[in-house]
């Protein structure tokens, strides 16, 4: 049964699990706070040096010639504010520079840790519909803009915005102590402000984050299916169906959008009516003779920087709670250590003779695929798997490559439980050709080397002869530099057949190996099939009997069950299910007149 992968993280349980992705760079990270330290320090320069000049200004006209006297008031300001700019040329971009360094880096490692973990999850993880390819693409993406984002806004907007704000305040509270009060009491009531727009919030960032999985999905399913779609005419039906996923989307979209007006009119309205007390408050305090008129601009200038944060506050705290909400998706998929493949530790050369023993298997979504399955593969022998689809024959394939494991029963290769085996040191030694195989972007020649990353070309050159594939190559544009992707399906099975061959395994999996080829290439591809085949341990799945008559063993399947075994020749006179099979094979193939055509000529 699909699980949902929602759970509830806070700003701090982020941190702890993002911490290892920076640790690597702390010596940047303690450089870029001491920058943000002398950073915050620089920004109080600008309101002292306001009260002192507004403050002697004063003084100065009322002496007879102030312009004079003036002269080197006008030297030292000057002196102080050139300096201090030349300075902060530097600190602005050491602070960017390194802070968007942490962030690139930290982008990096995350996207490759993602990587590398779903890289090691057994095959039933990606079986779940909670884990479809446009779905984990999306939490993946998501997760690591909003996480690198939130490291950003920590280095770079965050730790300067604060670190002055903070200075800013002690230095407030250092001219006078009732005009800092009036700033300290403003900045909590904006933080709780800020707090509740975030909690009304988080059920529909939740909500979105799911929308735009769907929706992305779904556009990837689409563009997978534009032949079936445009065969069944269903552009109207596919298209209704993008345009009530939108729709749902818009409408949570406008709802954030409606919910942050609001709460952002509101908090405008807090940080104007504090510089409207400090304005108060200051001049009250200038009649009153306690305060000079200098201070009311250092004041109005020290409390634009206790609000310089608060500004961005609506920014950062919409950064933060994606970060909450894609970063459970993103820590879903790096969590999921139940999810890792089981790997045991045997390597050794192996003969190639399995043996099933009263299996059962149910996937990940439900379906019961095997019951009391009991078969015996001999090693240097081709065994068949016939049934009609959706009898297990796959399924059987896929628990002797261990993609899955049993629920029940046991499955032994070379008489050592088959959990036992190191995954890289058995699927080493298998060969796995599917009805339908993956082809990479790239090239032929990169696509048949994924059998032997080590080969060289000539020997990919005799795979893909051996395939029956090089004379359609060397007709190509680039040959073997041509997109395999642009190859028709016969082609690209070819491929995979040229990647057997060049594998060159002890043990063969053939899932309708020839499904997609014409007879002609069937023919041609049987033929070399049969001379790999010799001296190895070869299991083979096909609705064509033509490529199964000659096995050593045959086991006949229906509904996840072994109801027949034995040679063609001895299920054939069983009169049982295999008879039935190639009884209704022959008479589709209409044999008796492609047999009394072939004697005629």
């Amino acid at each position: 049964m699909a699980k949902p992968f929602h759970r509830t993280v806070t700003l701090l349980g982020i941190y702890r699990q993002i911490m290892p992705f920076i640790k690597p760079y702390k010596w940047m990270i303690f450089g870029t706070l001491a920058l943000t330290f002398i950073g915050a320090l620089m920004a109080q320069v600008n309101p002292l040096v306001l009260k002192y000049s507004v403050d002697e200004v004063e003084k100065l006209i009322k002496l007879p010639d102030p312009m004079r006297e003036g002269i080197h008031v006008l030297a030292l300001i000057s002196g102080i504010l050139i300096g201090k700019e030349l300075l902060n040329i530097f600190i602005n971009f050491g602070q960017k520079f390194y802070g968007e360094k942490i962030r690139i880096n930290t982008s990096s490692v995350l996207a490759q840790t993602a990587i590398d973990k779903i890289l090691t999850y057994k095959v039933a993880y990606f079986s779940d519909e909670n884990h479809q390819s446009g779905k984990l693409q999306t939490r993946i993406d998501r997760g690591i803009e909003s996480l690198t984002r939130l490291v950003q806004n920590f280095f770079i907007d965050i730790l300067p915005l604060f670190s002055n704000a903070i200075i800013a305040l002690v230095v407030m509270y250092m001219q006078n102590v009732y005009v800092g009060l009036v700033s300290t009491v403003v900045v909590p009531i904006y933080f709780w402000v800020s707090s509740l727009q975030a909690k009304k919030l988080s059920g529909v960032r939740r909500t979105l984050r799911n929308q735009r999985e769907q929706k992305t999905s779904g556009l990837l399913n689409l563009i997978n299916s534009i032949m079936v779609i445009k065969s069944f005419v269903r552009e109207n039906f596919e298209g209704k169906k993008q345009y009530d996923l939108q729709m749902q989307l818009m409408e949570s979209q406008l709802y954030t959008r409606k919910t942050n007006f609001y709460y952002d009119g509101l908090k405008t309205f807090i940080e104007q009516f504090g510089v409207v007390l400090v304005i108060l408050l200051t001049v009250y305090l200038v009649l009153n003779q306690q305060m000079t008129i200098g201070a009311i601009m250092l004041h109005i200038m020290l409390f634009n920087n206790v609000s310089a944060p608060i500004r961005q506050l609506h920014r950062i705290y919409d950064d933060m709670n994606d970060a909450m909400i894609y970063a459970e998706g993103y820590f879903d998929i790096l969590n999921a250590d139940s999810e890792k493949e089981p790997n045991g530790t045997v390597k050794r050369e192996i003969k190639g003779n399995f043996e099933l023993q009263n299996v059962d298997f149910t996937y990940p979504n439900g379906t019961k695929a095997l019951q009391d399955v009991t078969m015996k593969i001999e090693s240097g022998k081709t065994t068949a798997l016939v049934g009609l689809s959706g009898a297990g024959k796959s399924t059987v394939i896929n628990l002797l490559c261990k993609f899955y494991l049993p629920d029940s029963g046991k499955i032994l290769l070379d008489g050592i439980d088959l959990n036992d085996y190191d995954n890289e040191s058995l699927r080493g030694d298998i060969g796995l050709v599917l009805q339908k195989n993956h082809i990479f972007q790239g090239s032929i020649e990169d696509n048949i080397r994924y059998g032997n990353m080590d080969a060289s070309f000539d020997e990919i050159l005799e795979a893909a002869k051996k395939a029956y594939l090089h004379s359609q190559i060397i007709e190509l544009p680039e040959q073997y530099k041509h997109d395999a992707t642009q190859l028709s399906g016969g082609q690209q099975q070819r491929i995979a057949i040229a990647r057997l061959f060049l594998k060159n395994p002890p043990i063969i999996f053939l899932d309708e190996p020839t499904a997609s080829l014409d007879a002609i290439a069937t023919e041609q591809i049987k033929n070399s099939l049969d001379a790999i085949k010799e001296g190895r341990t070869v299991i083979m799945i096909s609705h064509s009997l033509s490529q199964i008559l000659d096995s050593d063993k045959i086991y006949v399947m229906e509904k996840g069950k072994v109801t027949e075994s034995g040679t063609h020749d001895q299920l054939i006179e069983r009169h049982g299910t295999y008879r039935k099979i190639f009884d209704a094979s022959a008479r589709s193939l209409n044999l008796d007149k492609l047999v009394n055509s072939y004697r005629e000529n």
